[in-house]
């Protein structure tokens, strides 16, 4: 791949922004190759650990590409339909971010199930100031994440969240110290890991789903209490003790 890394792991899969030039800006070719990224853990899930080469995230959607882009491309929805994907994946994705997660960057970060941030991150989406709006799912994402009230002053008011804002808000899981991101991203996936994978994929496919679905809830656990992972777990768990 030209604008990724890939380290593929027995027990996740380690992707790489790959455009430090371009403060890993987003263009179409990644677009393609990170939706091989994603046909790949759709094939075989595992958890996926997202970061940016150098010392940003990505600064956002190449700018040459997007003032190209016309009315038929807005509504191919070229980058929402990536990041929609990457939020679908079956197993947890965490995103590690140092620097700047600005617009299109910021969205695809929105896109992951946790973040974990340098004391450098910065979060902003500053897509009106360049006529047009965040339109790759920040509109839907970032309310959830971080309220109604944060999102518009976000989206709306031009402002940046700094890692202690993001901290502050629920948007982050952890700020380490700069370099640190990706170990402490590490970390969290050991945790993911040591679970049930069923357990993980039916829960984000709940926790995901809109409204109140109890009925679901207790779908899913009677999948989970019929299946084998579930007996030798407890039992290893009884035995133990």
């Amino acid at each position: 791949m030209n604008t990724l890394k890939i380290e593929e792991r027995d027990d996740r899969m380690v992707v790489t922004l790959h455009r430090p030039a371009q403060r890993n800006a987003i263009n179409a070719e990644m677009i393609g190759e990170l939706h091989q990224v994603c046909a790949s853990l759709e094939a075989t899930p595992k958890p996926m650990l997202l970061t940016g080469e150098g010392d940003h995230f990505a600064g956002g959607a190449d700018i040459a590409e997007l003032r190209e882009r016309g009315r038929d491309e807005a509504f191919a929805g070229i980058n929402r339909n990536l990041f929609d994907r990457i939020a679908k994946l079956p197993l947890p994705t965490v995103a590690a971010v140092s620097g700047y997660a600005l617009g299109g960057g910021a969205e695809l970060s929105y896109a992951c199930d946790i973040r974990i941030a340098t004391e450098t991150a910065v979060f902003g989406n500053p897509e009106p100031g360049l006529g047009i709006m965040a339109a790759a799912g920040a509109s839907y994402r970032l309310p959830e994440l971080v309220g109604k009230s944060v999102a518009k002053q976000v989206l709306l008011g031009g402002r940046n969240l700094d890692s202690q804002d993001a901290l502050r808000s629920g948007l982050v899981m952890s700020v380490v110290a700069p370099g640190e991101h990706i170990d402490a991203a590490h970390k969290v996936i050991d945790r993911i890991t040591r679970s049930a994978p069923l357990a993980l994929k039916l829960t984000k496919m709940i926790v995901d789903a809109p409204g109140s679905h109890p009925f679901a809830d207790d779908i899913a656990q009677a999948v989970l209490f019929e299946s084998r992972d579930k007996h030798d777990r407890m039992t290893a768990f009884l035995e133990k003790k």
